[in-house]
């Protein structure tokens, strides 16, 4: 990776964090289920999208890791007991999601195509869906395995709001990859010479 590549997952895990925090706070649907779990908006999946668009899946995959790092700690410590397992499961879920995105999002050229909004919508709903079995099995699996509880009651809390939170995002999404001075921005600041000759804001990862 460049300095470019770099910063750009340095920006976009800072800000992945920020809208976390942000969002985690401001909208908690469930403080606390015995003890063991919570739910709450977490819209951390802006910054993790915008990476994997613009940066591929191996940025996507780490933005999304270190921007769900604070919501790790705040489900894992704050709301819910699940510590370590969920500073660091959760996280990875997010990577899984930010990995499927970019390479479906470069696998199927959206970036070399004309209709980049209404291509990405379906592209950024079907990268959650990996996250979302992983999620499932966290659940049923991996808590009960660790740390002997149970918690598959959090199952249809979780899912159906994560599923809504991305439904709104793969829209913002759609409206942000179709929005020419988004694309010239991002294309500016992070695109490389050999790119900037064919007009196409994609920052190479691989």
């Amino acid at each position: 990776m460049n300095a470019k590549q770099v910063a750009f997952i340095a920006m976009m895990s800072a800000l992945g964090l920020v809208i976390s925090a942000i969002s985690t706070n401001l909208a908690p649907f469930i403080t606390s289920i015995g003890g063991q779990g919570g739910a709450a908006l977490d819209l951390s999946h802006v910054a993790t999208f915008v990476a994997a668009i613009f940066g591929g899946p191996f940025v996507g995959a780490i933005v999304g890791f270190f921007g769900g790092i604070y919501a790790g700690y705040y489900f894992g410590y704050v709301v819910g007991s699940l510590g370590l397992l969920s500073l660091i499961g959760l996280p990875l879920g997010k990577a899984l999601t930010g990995l499927t995105a970019g390479f479906l999002y470069r696998k199927l050229g959206i970036n070399n195509r004309s209709k980049h909004s209404s291509l990405t919508v379906p592209v950024i709903l079907a990268s959650y869906v990996p996250e979302c079995i992983y999620t499932i099995f966290y659940f049923l699996y991996l808590a009960p395995y660790f740390y002997g509880v149970l918690m598959n009651f959090m199952i249809p809390i979780v899912i159906p709001k994560a599923w809504i939170e991305v439904i709104v995002m793969s829209l913002l999404m759609g409206a942000l990859a179709g929005n020419a001075g988004f694309r010239e921005f991002i294309f500016r600041i992070f695109s490389t010479p050999s790119l900037k000759k064919s007009k196409v804001p994609i920052i190479r990862s691989d």
